[in-house]
C-alpha cells in the first residue's frame, strides 16, 4: 500500500523529520487561500502515486497566491502515467543548496534493514544505482541493535557532509526513518530530495515516499485508512479485495498459478519459448472456485490478453476446485481467448476431465502448456 507525499511527510513530521509545512488542497480556490496563508513563494505539487511528476508537469513554482491559484488549476484533473489528479500539496518554496537521498528498505539477502544514502538526490535512486552505483552508500542495520550513531555518521561522510551540525541533524533524521520504517511495517521509506536550504545549511525533507506491507496493515488500522482507493486500477482494487497477489505486466499471455515462486517459474518459462506474461498472478494455497472466478475475472480484463495459461500444483489447492473455478469464470466472462491448462497434484484427474468437458486444451507438463500458450499467442 503506498502513501501520498503529503500523507508519508505527515508521518514524518511526527517521528520528529523536519517537512515544509504546506497543506492539501482539492480546488484552484483553496491552493489560493493556503498559499495565502503561508505568506511568500510555494510549490504547487501533485498528488497521485506514481514518479515523474515534475516531468509531466505536475510541480509547479508559484510566487503569490493568484500565481498558486492558476498553477493549481493546471495540475488538479491532468492525468500524470494514466492517474488524474485530484490533490495538490501546497508547500513553503525552499532555498535548496544542495539535493540528498535518504531510503530505507529490506535487503532479504542480508536479512536486514538497508539505509542508503547518496549525494545525487532529486531522481530516481534506480537511475543513479543503474549509471553510477558508486554515488551511492548503504549501512545495513542489526535488528537487535537499531541503527547506531556511527553508521548514521558513515553514511553522512559517505555523502560529502563535513559540518558538524548538519552531520548532527543527519544523524537524528536517519535514525527516525529507521524507526518510521520498522514501526509502520514498511517495504520502503524514501526521503528524496533530503535538502540542504537556507544559509545555515539545514536539513529537510522536501518529497517523501513510504510502501507499507499490506500483510502487516492488521495492526496499522490507522495507516490502512489511508488508502486511497482511486488510485487503485480496478483489477488491483478487485484483487486486493479477493486476497489476491496481481501484478500488471506488459505482455499478452494471461497468467493465473498457485505460488509465488511457481507464478515466477511459470514467466520465466515463457520467456524461455519466446512469449512475454501479462501479469503475475499468485491465487494462493486452498483456492476454491469462487477466489479462482475472480482471478479469471481479473485476468480477462486486460484487453492485451491473447491466451490464458492456468499452471496448477494440486497441493492443499485441490485441482477440481480449481477446475470448477475456470469453468465458472467462462461461463461469467464469456472470453474470446483460448486457455492452456496444466493442473496436477491434487484430484488432478478429476481436474482434467472437467477441463475436457468444457474444451479447454490441457497439458500435462509446464514446457507443454507454455509452448501451448506461445504458439496461440502468436496466432
Amino acid at each position: 500500500m503506498k502513501l501520498h507525499e503529503y500523507q508519508s511527510k505527515r508521518l514524518f513530521d511526527t517521528y520528529g523529520i523536519p517537512v515544509p509545512q504546506g497543506e492539501v488542497a482539492e480546488t484552484p480556490e483553496q491552493a489560493r487561500e493556503i498559499a495565502a496563508r503561508i505568506g511568500g513563494p510555494v510549490v504547487v505539487k501533485a498528488q497521485v502515486l506514481v514518479g515523474g511528476r515534475g516531468k509531466a508537469g505536475g510541480v509547479k513554482l508559484a510566487k503569490t497566491p493568484d500565481e498558486a491559484e492558476q498553477r493549481a488549476k493546471e495540475i488538479l484533473g491532468m492525468e500524470i502515467k494514466g492517474l488524474p489528479v485530484k490533490k495538490v500539496l501546497v508547500d513553503p518554496a525552499a532555498d535548496i543548496r544542495e539535493e540528498l537521498y535518504l531510503g530505507a528498505v529490506l535487503d532479504r539477502a542480508a536479512r536486514r534493514v538497508a539505509l542508503m544514502a547518496s549525494a545525487a538526490g532529486g531522481v530516481d535512486i534506480e537511475e543513479v544505482a543503474a549509471t553510477t552505483p558508486e554515488k551511492i552508500v548503504t549501512v545495513r542495520v542489526d535488528p537487535l541493535v537499531g541503527l547506531a550513531d556511527y553508521q548514521a555518521r558513515e553514511l553522512a561522510y559517505g555523502i560529502g557532509l563535513r559540518e558538524r551540525a548538519t552531520v548532527r541533524q543527519f544523524v537524528g533524521i536517519a535514525r527516525a526513518l529507521y524507526r518510521v520504517f520498522v514501526e509502520t511495517d514498511a517495504s520502503l521509506a524514501e526521503i528524496n530530495p533530503l535538502a540542504v536550504v537556507g544559509s545555515e545549511h539545514q536539513l529537510m525533507a522536501l518529497d517523501g515516499k513510504i510502501v507499507l506491507d499490506d500483510n502487516a496493515l492488521f495492526r496499522h488500522s490507522d495507516l490502512a485508512e489511508m488508502r486511497d482507493e482511486s488510485e487503485e486500477t480496478e483489477a488491483e482494487r478487485e484483487a486486493r479485495l479477493n486476497g489476491l497477489s496481481y501484478v500488471e505486466l506488459e505482455g499478452n499471455i494471461g497468467c493465473m498459478v498457485n505460488g509465488a515462486g511457481l507464478a515466477m517459474a511459470t514467466m520465466d518459462v515463457i520467456k524461455f519459448f519466446g512469449g512475454e506474461p501479462a501479469n503475475f498472478l499468485d491465487i494462493g494455497g486452498g483456492a476454491r472456485a469462487e477466489k479462482v472466478a475472480a482471478a479469471m475475472r481479473i485476468i480477462l480484463r486486460d484487453p492485451n490478453v491473447r491466451v490464458v495459461l492456468i499452471n496448477i500444483f494440486g497441493g492443499i489447492t485441490r485441482g477440481d476446485e480449481v477446475a470448477r473455478g475456470i469453468v465458472q469464470a467462462l461461463e461469467e466472462v464469456k472470453p474470446s481467448v483460448p486457455f492452456v491448462a496444466r493442473i496436477v497434484g491434487t484430484n488432478a484427474e478429476q481436474a482434467r476431465e472437467i477441463l475436457q468437458a468444457a474444451d479447454m486444451m490441457t497439458a500435462t507438463t509446464l514446457a507443454e502448456a507454455a509452448q501451448k500458450a506461445v504458439e496461440l499467442a502468436r496466432a
